[in-house]
């Protein structure tokens, strides 16, 4: 055996990695995002705080228990909230401890309401895009005409906006799924002369040095030069590059969330919409207006990338009626009694 490995596994035996190190390191070979690896993160550490930083090695379903009766019964946190926190412990000692918890099953797990989602109407969605201009009424025209959420917006390449046949491709949505959208008429104008500026942009950036995109770990492997390629430029790139630890370079990332969601709700508070519209409020609204335009609840469901048809399904109560037409008999009533009404009358 070559001594430089044997040396090294000793290494390894005699100084075991952190926990959290090998927290992250399961996360990332099981291919977590990194924003579920930053909450997994901070639920452990606060489970090990929370019992007086004793290793989880050394706790079990009584420590569990009472960590999860806490957030619940003391932080009032959400079902959800509750349920992440759950998992990130379960990841911990299944995955990472090798620590089979069979008593787990008992649990029980909070279960989050079914809420209704806010819904504009189309009025409603032209006052609240009056409001916006430049590039943040483009994100928003597509929020709503193509029914993506703001992060699969956000990190739109060129490479997946085709103008001409009026596609957009979603690559690694919700699930890690990719998905083919539509691109609304109305907004390709807008876009071609936004990519137009951008190309622009990206060769000044050329021309400095720079221009260099940043590119998930596998990819920036296994081609280390496609960062620099105009096809794999973020379409609403931040204005200056971000200083990445691990790559030990600039790059660009893209524009941040938080500034459009910004924008969003100020535009709202000055269309006077009377409702609490989000950028997810567009999504929302793209999904009943194609339901009660007539679409096909299986054709929204793939638009939406929505893994099950029931979670589509929501939309149906949204506008108030069940997914073949179900009509209420006071209205059908309503309906023969004004047309004998109107017999009765010509007679």
């Amino acid at each position: 055996m070559d001594k430089s490995k044997e040396r090294g596994k000793l290494e390894a035996h005699r100084h075991p990695p952190r926990l959290m190190d090998s927290v992250r390191a399961a996360l990332r070979a099981s291919h977590y995002s990194y924003r579920t690896e930053k909450a997994y993160i901070s639920w452990i550490r606060r489970y090990i705080v929370f019992h007086g930083r004793r290793h989880p090695k050394m706790m079990g379903s009584a420590e569990i228990t009472a960590f999860l009766t806490h957030l619940a019964v003391d932080n009032r946190v959400a079902p959800s909230t509750q349920n992440q926190a759950l998992q990130a412990l379960l990841f911990l000692y299944r995955r990472v401890l090798d620590i089979d918890l069979p008593w787990l099953q008992d649990v029980v797990r909070a279960k989050k309401p079914v809420r209704l989602p806010t819904v504009l109407t189309p009025d409603e969605v032209q006052c609240l895009l009056t409001e916006l201009d430049g590039v943040y009424w483009l994100i928003a025209s597509l929020l709503y005409g193509s029914g993506l959420r703001l992060l699969e917006c956000l990190r739109l390449r060129v490479k997946d906006v085709d103008l001409v046949r009026g596609q957009i491709v979603v690559r690694a949505g919700k699930g890690n799924k990719d998905r083919i959208t539509i691109m609304p008429d109305v907004v390709r104008p807008a876009l071609r002369a936004h990519l137009a500026r951008r190309f622009a942009q990206h060769q000044a950036d050329l021309e400095r040095g720079s221009g260099a995109s940043y590119l998930p770990d596998a990819l920036h492997r296994k081609y280390p030069n496609a960062s620099k390629e105009w096809g794999w430029q973020f379409v609403f790139a931040a204005k200056e590059d971000t200083h990445f630890p691990g790559r030990g370079q600039r790059l660009r990332w893209h524009l941040h969330e938080k500034s459009v969601q910004r924008a969003v709700r100020r535009a709202a508070l000055r269309a006077k919409l009377g409702k609490p519209a989000t950028c997810h409020t567009l999504r929302h609204s793209f999904a009943t207006h194609l339901l009660q335009n007539g679409q096909d609840i299986r054709t929204i469901q793939q638009l939406l990338g929505h893994k099950d048809v029931s979670t589509t399904m929501i939309y149906t109560h949204v506008i108030g009626r069940g997914a073949t037409g179900t009509v209420s008999p006071l209205d059908t009533y309503a309906h023969s009694n004004r047309r004998a009404n109107s017999l009765d009358s010509a007679e």
